[in-house]
């Protein structure tokens, strides 16, 4: 029985982790497409400075 309730749980974490992954992988498509959206013309600059 314990191994049973214990299979459970794991099932229910790695739902709830999967859940959580394709919410993340939704906001960052849907923030990428108002970025597109968006354009102001000007070049995107880089986020860090290059190496000397």
């Amino acid at each position: 029985m314990f191994q049973f309730e214990a299979h459970q749980l794991r099932s229910a974490e790695l739902i709830r982790r999967a859940d959580h992954e394709r919410l993340v992988k939704e906001a960052v498509h849907a923030r990428r497409e108002a970025e597109k959206d968006s354009d102001t013309g000007r070049p995107l600059r880089h986020r860090f400075t290059w190496a000397a």
